[in-house]
């Protein structure tokens, strides 16, 4: 089992905005099979990572653009199954208005894949369906865009939210063991014991 990063580039767009911004494509897996976590930008290179494996999803953290604009030219070139959470529809349609996905990212779901299970834990605040996925095996975390190194997620757009954002680091992330390693949606990785202390000073910030 190995995880791999795959860094495209190109836009955000919301609430009448566009931004330049660098995605962290995460691929879970082995030899055989992978699990693509959010799919941003480019299909044909994340495809090209993905070397010939079998996808067994291509998993949303969240719907905002820039996490989910290749995802269904690579379900069409894979065969696999989009996976997003139900509340973050409404984004969705807002970026494919058109298509749907192909399963739901429920709060408890377990993603298998190459022998490991990938647990979706439900952390709304950044977006309404805004999940992380926690691999207990390799002590890793995928965190989208809920918690970065150095504190959680932006929350100044619509269907964010402070003090939820706060709420779902505080009960559902920051209660995972410390060494547990965070590939997050843009950036550098950081580690839960490294984020939990500062958890106050988000807090007073936020206000």
């Amino acid at each position: 089992m190995r995880v791999e990063k795959v860094v495209t580039s190109g836009t955000f767009s919301l609430d009448g905005g566009t931004w330049e911004v660098d995605n962290n494509v995460w691929l879970l897996g082995d030899d055989d099979e992978v699990l693509v976590i959010d799919a941003a930008h480019d299909a044909e290179r994340i495809e090209a990572a993905v070397g010939g494996r079998r996808v067994v999803g291509i998993a949303c953290t969240h719907a905002h653009d820039d996490h989910v604009n290749a995802a269904p030219a690579l379900a069409a070139a894979t065969g696999a199954p989009v996976l997003l959470h139900p509340d973050d529809e409404v984004l969705w349609k807002l970026a494919h208005p058109s298509a749907t996905p192909g399963g739901a990212l429920a709060d408890g779901r377990i993603l298998r894949v190459g022998g490991v299970d990938a647990h979706v834990l439900h952390t709304p605040g950044h977006a309404p369906g805004a999940v992380c996925l926690y691999v207990p095996d390799l002590g890793a975390l995928f965190s989208g865009d809920t918690l970065f190194q150095g504190g959680p997620g932006a929350t100044g757009r619509p269907y964010s939210d402070f003090p939820t954002i706060i709420a779902s680091i505080s009960r559902r992330l920051l209660t995972l063991p410390a060494e547990t390693v965070v590939h997050t949606g843009h950036g550098a990785d950081t580690r839960i014991g490294a984020e939990a202390p500062h958890l106050e000073d988000w807090i007073r910030r936020g206000h």
